[in-house]
């Protein structure tokens, strides 16, 4: 006879995450597979597009054959089966949390862009289609902007000091403070860069992935996931080789890669013709180049600058300085696998901040690992969730004009 079993999953607009935990908290097996909703757009906006206009269902069944793939995974990690499973639950940002259910989205798409009901619902599991004996437990909403994958995260933390500031780096950036027993949260449309979404050679954290890159001397080291040849470049290895070569003078502080002659050192080698301009060589071989192009560069400001003007504003918001802040708690795609001295560079946070910056990975994952193996865990849960007061951004003058000032390096 198997022993019971419980199920934590992070259902996150690029990519799914989910653990096997065994009745005492202990991880029995974790994983991920790609969100392949994107074939939908890569964003949530473009998903819930498509579900007005009549793809709600393609779009839940797409992503519950995701849940379905990623759990048999864990399974035969684990040795176990899906009757073994006792309890489920499942935490995710508003639009993928509609999109799973799916309930009408319209909700999101108009003012005041709230759903009808923010709060924790149980998925029965034949009516959506997943392999499971047991109703999955949904994590409950803030708002339109901010989801159970926030809550989760801030859930799965010990108890902050104060002044804290929480981010999630993913293509919906989140974003909370805790400051004198009150709670600010936002979010901001980051985009996939950070997940290696919508980029040249980009993919998901696994193997065969750049995760990071270093100069020695006047040549580029790479570090890459198990020790595999490169297959690509994740959010990571993205955001150090632009830290590595701003550095190196391949990118100016706009953005912009520059040409082989305006580089004084032997890293100008690392530039190859690209298109109009120039691209990066991070990796070739005889089947595959692996490059970083000057769309990539592009997308990878869009996306820091949204997080750090996000930041600015909530701070300004609740009437908090940068050099006030006690700890920045990072996770999400690529926060636990980057340096410091990157962050810094790419200028994703206030550059007083980022000394005191602490790589927390896979919180919203063990935020929902949490919860399930605590007695009254969903009850608190539901208690933190009310305490979240949001803070909205989009179309705010105050962001705009943080954003553009946050593009450049």
């Amino acid at each position: 006879m198997q022993l019971p079993v419980n199920l934590a999953l992070d259902l996150g607009t690029t990519s799914l995450a989910g653990r096997l935990l065994d009745q005492a908290g202990r991880c029995l097996a974790e994983g991920q597979v790609p969100n392949r909703q994107a074939k939908y757009g890569a964003d949530v906006l473009r998903r819930l597009e498509a579900a007005r206009a009549g793809n709600g269902a393609s779009l839940q069944s797409i992503l519950v054959d995701c849940v379905n793939e990623l759990v048999d995974g864990l399974l035969q990690s684990a040795g176990s089966d899906a009757n073994s499973i006792q309890t489920a639950a499942a935490a995710a940002n508003p639009a993928i949390s509609l999109l799973f259910q799916n309930r009408p989205v319209d909700s999101l798409l108009v003012p005041p862009y709230k759903p009808a009901d923010c709060s924790a619902v149980h998925v029965a599991a034949d009516e959506v289609g997943l392999q499971l004996s047991c109703p999955v437990y949904l994590f409950p909403l803030i708002n339109g902007f901010v989801g159970g994958d926030l809550v989760a995260f801030l859930f799965g933390q010990p108890s902050p000091k104060t002044p804290t500031l929480f981010v999630d780096v993913g293509t919906n950036g989140e974003i909370a403070l805790f400051v004198d027993g009150q709670w600010w949260v936002t979010s901001v449309a980051a985009g996939p860069a950070f997940e290696g979404g919508e980029i040249g050679s980009g993919m998901l954290y696994g193997p065969g992935a750049i995760m990071g890159v270093k100069v020695q001397g006047d040549r580029f080291v790479l570090d890459v996931v198990t020790g595999q040849p490169p297959a690509g470049v994740c959010g990571s290895g993205l955001a150090e080789a632009v830290a590595v070569a701003i550095d190196a003078g391949l990118i100016d502080r706009h953005g912009s890669i520059v040409s082989p002659g305006a580089v004084e050192s032997n890293l100008s080698r690392y530039l190859v013709p690209h298109g109009d301009g120039f691209a990066i060589s991070l990796y070739r071989d005889a089947h595959k180049q692996i490059l970083i192009e000057q769309k990539d560069v592009r997308n990878f400001q869009l996306a820091k600058a949204a997080v750090h003007a996000g930041v600015e504003c909530l701070l300004q918001k609740a009437a908090v300085e940068t050099s006030d802040i006690a700890e920045v708690v990072l996770t999400g795609a690529f926060g636990f696998s980057l340096s410091k001295e990157a962050l810094k560079k790419v200028a994703l946070l206030p550059a007083n901040m980022v000394d005191r910056v602490r790589f927390e990975p896979g919180g919203a994952l063990a935020g929902v690992s949490k919860m399930l193996w605590q007695e009254d865990g969903r009850m608190q849960v539901e208690a933190l969730a009310k305490k979240l007061k949001p803070y909205p951004l989009s179309g705010s003058p105050e962001f705009e004009k943080a954003f553009v000032a946050a593009i450049d390096f």
